[in-house]
């Protein structure tokens, strides 16, 4: 993992440290949470309590506000609540200011989860009062909190866009592959014997290549590589980046995070050949079992849009869906927002993108794909 520190917003955007009523919490603790930001000094208190907390994900750790600022420039605020000098609290936040959508503070930015993680009320009650006051202050038009479970009360909440899937992982493969329903099960076995190979030696100039022309295909505008590099070099060992070979060439490509005990495969994508070859469900496969020899007990399929062919394509693997609580803090802006390519206003965008040549949605990609957040 690289020693690069965190990038704290700039001196005027700071809050100074703000203190939650003193109320005990549901423990009987009593005392003031008062509210502090992510430094030099206290990154590894940070990533201790978010291993040990189990309302943590990934997406929470401290490393994503150096991804941020290094690859997009954008400006993080990174709240920890504290109680008698120890951590009960931690959100991270990401101030966008963008052309196409204006300014927003989203917890994580560019990330699928994040929010408050803690299980104290009175730090949940402080960093909540303090990332709704630093929206004030930054005059954001929302604030965004990407959490799994609703727990700012007063806040609205928007449930029925995303779902998240996940699954116990068995200690044998062929435990494992008894879990996947009858019909993607023979699909597994199809790509197991196909003529595939499997390179997770990092190769992100592929994965890049692959990935790129996937979501291009799908009408989303791609991130830029040095995003994907900054994530590889920030998290080590706890990401890892497959590429699957066909008889031609590589077909599928994948970038996946370690967490605790998860495994979480994260950017996927193929080309129009992976799919006769059953590449993707190889990709899936082999990392289930380079997991379990890792300790992983449980694999995290991410999150999917309702209504999505990724939706049903994880239903297919035996997954069932968990919805994704989303909650909002309206600044300037009147209504919650809508921004997914969901929405019909964007299906023409969608509609265009999908037509693009390569190269040109590779040169303009990385510019709106930072407008999305």
């Amino acid at each position: 993992m690289t020693s690069q520190q965190p990038t704290p917003a700039p001196e005027d955007a700071r809050l100074p440290p703000a203190d939650a009523p003193g109320a005990a919490n549901d423990a009987g603790v009593t005392g003031a949470v008062t509210i502090e930001r992510l430094d030099d000094a206290s990154s590894e208190d940070w990533d201790a309590f978010v291993l040990a907390e189990p309302t943590a994900t990934f997406f929470h750790r401290a490393g994503w506000s150096r991804v941020i600022h290094s690859a997009y420039g954008y400006d993080t605020h990174f709240l920890m609540g504290k109680r008698d000098g120890q951590v009960v609290g931690v959100l991270p936040l990401v101030h966008l200011k963008t052309i196409a959508f204006g300014q927003s503070l989203i917890s994580t930015g560019f990330c699928v989860h994040g929010g408050i993680a803690s299980q104290d009320p009175s730090a949940i009650h402080a960093l909540a009062a303090a990332a709704a006051a630093l929206g004030e202050k930054l005059g954001v038009g929302y604030v965004e909190m990407r959490s799994e479970h609703a727990s700012i009360p007063g806040w609205q909440t928007k449930s029925d866009v995303y779902a998240t899937f996940r699954r116990d992982l068995h200690d044998t493969a062929e435990a494992n592959l008894k879990a996947i329903p009858r019909k993607k099960r023979a699909d597994v076995r199809k790509g197991i014997k196909s003529d595939l190979r499997i390179d997770t030696s990092g190769d992100i100039d592929s994965f890049y290549r692959i990935y790129a022309e996937s979501v291009r295909n799908l009408g989303t505008p791609v991130f830029g590589k040095k995003y994907i590099r900054a994530i590889a070099e920030e998290f080590g060992e706890d990401c890892e980046i497959s590429v699957v070979y066909g008889p031609d060439g590589p077909v599928a490509a994948l970038t996946s995070f370690y967490f605790r005990d998860q495994v979480l495969p994260y950017y996927g994508g193929g080309t129009f050949a992976a799919r006769p070859l059953h590449a993707y469900d190889q990709l899936y496969w082999t990392l289930m079992g380079r997991a379990v020899e890792r300790g992983a007990k449980v694999f995290d399929f991410g999150r999917s849009k309702y209504g999505t062919g990724a939706f049903d394509y994880k239903t297919y693997w035996g997954f069932e869906p968990t919805p994704l609580n989303y909650q909002y803090h309206l600044v300037k802006a009147q209504d919650v927002p809508d921004i997914n390519p969901l929405n019909p206003k964007y299906k023409l965008m969608v509609s265009i993108w999908q037509k693009l040549p390569l190269s040109v949605a590779n040169l303009i990609g990385p510019w709106v794909a930072r407008q999305l957040g």
